[in-house]
């Protein structure tokens, strides 16, 4: 007998799970990766999950610990149905109430949103994953306990019970969505699902000091404590640069030059400090390039401004702010006149369509994204390029915060279809683009068995894509994912090692840059190695 479909009042009630990925049920992958289609989440030990929530589908994001004793119960439920006010206050959130207030009251169930999402498809179409089912949670609660004879209309739309059970199942609902708003896209009237998952994730972070432990302690406070996400001090950031440099050399056989602090710049480049780390070479190949085209540029050696990540983004507004603003503040004292934002797509939302809401006078720094100045040097004919050195197929992974959040399409592609003549777009692409399935902090988020559950679903469909692109391809020839951003990059380096792609099929991955300077024709030896 088929279960009863879940409703959004079943959030509230005691059950071991509302939701359980099955493998049968999830889309299965081609040839030569059949052997995968068996697999599943692994069970989470009793031992481990004793005292953190972990009822609503078996997969830990947070870890929030369960209350001991009915008083904190009631705490953590006051403290919710504060925040859920606040959000709903102008003088609480006047960055988003107005966009907040029209995805709440105009949702006409239509199920478009659930069609468009990656999420809801490949975890084999659980109601609880639909775009709109966390958000019809919130709005049901909202009526109930918020507006003005709210109990009244609950009884007619369906009654939620506010318990303990409902926030918390909700607070992970909230980290099952990557926030690539591609159900916003599709929308009819425009409601954006995405925009109230960030709220609720929003809520328990500034109200309740709820949030996953890899984007706020060792994400945002590492941060603005150190210096750097990675916790580089700007001594070994500039260690490291020099090794880069060191590199880079070698490939262009001259001195490559990596300036710092240079006051009145034209350009601060801001990089990901995840590429630092692990993909170098994307550094080395921005130096490279500005340099050949003549760019007066600069790196700032001071606490955060070697670093553009923004995690506030994805979870809470205050420290989102706090960062922006402390990258607005270097930029100003260097007297540069613009920020570049390198490849990292969602330091570019942060620090431009987020950061607008919060720059004002002389902080108001021009901002540009680096595909844009990238086109523009490629356009320019400074660069000698030979298109043969990239002759490998290679695909394009649209970012999401670049492509849909900001509408830069076009200048990858015009620079991508210039140097790499077996260049091929995957299906869909552009503003359709599917998540790489690592957004919103889920590429850094690893903790309980939550890493296996970013694979198996949200990651799965960009899988999927990815073979399709190179399908017609022999499976020994290399092929290339160009990932122009570092969380897109570090998800796509787990899908791709975790289903065996480069051994299968011989993908690799990388940025956009790297097949820039791979392609120019006075280096000395390529950027890019196949092994």
């Amino acid at each position: 007998m088929k279960a009863p479909q879940l409703k959004p009042q079943d959030i509230s009630k005691p059950s071991s799970r509302l939701a359980r990925i099955r493998a049968e049920e999830i889309p299965p992958l081609p040839s030569p990766y059949e052997d995968f289609n068996s697999q599943t989440l692994t069970e989470l030990k009793e031992e481990k999950i004793a005292n953190v929530e972990a009822s609503l589908d078996g997969t830990i994001a947070i870890g929030i610990p369960k209350p001991k004793t009915r008083e904190e119960e009631e705490k953590y439920l006051k403290a919710f149905l504060s925040g859920l006010r606040k959000l709903f206050e102008k003088e609480n959130n006047w960055t988003f109430l107005q966009p907040l207030l029209l995805s709440m009251e105009h949702c006409a169930r239509c199920q478009t949103c659930s069609e468009a999402c990656p999420v809801f498809e490949m975890s084999g179409r659980q109601e609880v994953y639909r775009p709109n089912f966390r958000a019809e949670v919130l709005r049901r609660i909202y009526r109930k306990y918020i507006k003005p004879f709210g109990k009244v209309s609950a009884k007619l739309a369906g009654d939620i019970d506010l318990n303990w059970t409902a926030i918390s199942r909700l607070a992970e609902l909230a980290y099952r969505c990557t926030l690539c708003r591609r159900c916003a896209s599709v929308c009819p009237i425009g409601v954006d699902n995405a925009l109230i998952t960030h709220e609720i994730r929003k809520l328990f972070s500034q109200e309740l000091g709820i949030a996953p432990r890899e984007i706020h302690e060792k994400g945002t406070l590492q941060h603005l404590r150190v210096g750097s996400t990675t916790g580089m001090n700007p001594m070994a950031v500039k260690d490291s640069m020099d090794f880069i440099q060191e590199e880079m050399e070698e490939i262009t056989g001259s001195k490559v030059e990596i300036p710092w602090d240079k006051e009145g710049a034209e350009v601060l480049l801001l990089h990901n400090a995840g590429e630092v780390l692990a993909w170098p070479e994307n550094v080395g190949a921005f130096a490279i390039i500005f340099q050949a085209a003549g760019i007066s540029w600069t790196l700032s050696s001071e606490e955060l401004g070697y670093d553009v990540v923004n995690y506030g983004l994805w979870y809470d507004d205050v420290q989102m702010a706090r960062v922006a603003v402390r990258h607005a503040e270097i930029a100003k004292k260097l007297k540069v006149k613009k920020i570049i934002i390198g490849e990292c797509g969602h330091a570019h939302k942060a620090l431009t369509v987020i950061a607008d809401r919060v720059f004002t006078g002389d902080l108001n720094i021009p901002r540009e994204s680096a595909l844009v100045l990238l086109d523009e040097i490629v356009k320019s004919g400074k660069l000698k390029l030979d298109p043969s050195r990239n002759d490998f197929p290679v695909t394009l992974h649209d970012p999401c915060n670049v492509v849909r959040a900001m509408g830069i399409v076009e200048p990858q592609r015009r620079i991508l279809r210039r140097i790499a003549p077996r260049f091929r777009e995957m299906t869909p692409h552009g503003v359709d683009n599917y998540c790489c399935g690592g957004g919103s902090g889920f590429a850094i988020m690893s903790g309980y068995n939550f890493a296996e559950w970013r694979t198996l679903v949200s990651s799965r469909k960009k899988f999927l894509q990815i073979l399709e692109a190179f399908k017609n391809e022999p499976r020994e020839t290399p092929k290339y994912v160009c990932a122009p951003c570092s969380n897109c990059k570090g998800s796509i380096r787990d899908i791709l090692e975790y289903y065996q792609g480069r051994e299968r099929s011989h993908i690799y991955y990388g940025g956009l840059v790297e097949l820039i300077v791979n392609a120019m024709a006075d280096m000395k030896k390529p950027l890019i190695k196949f092994d």
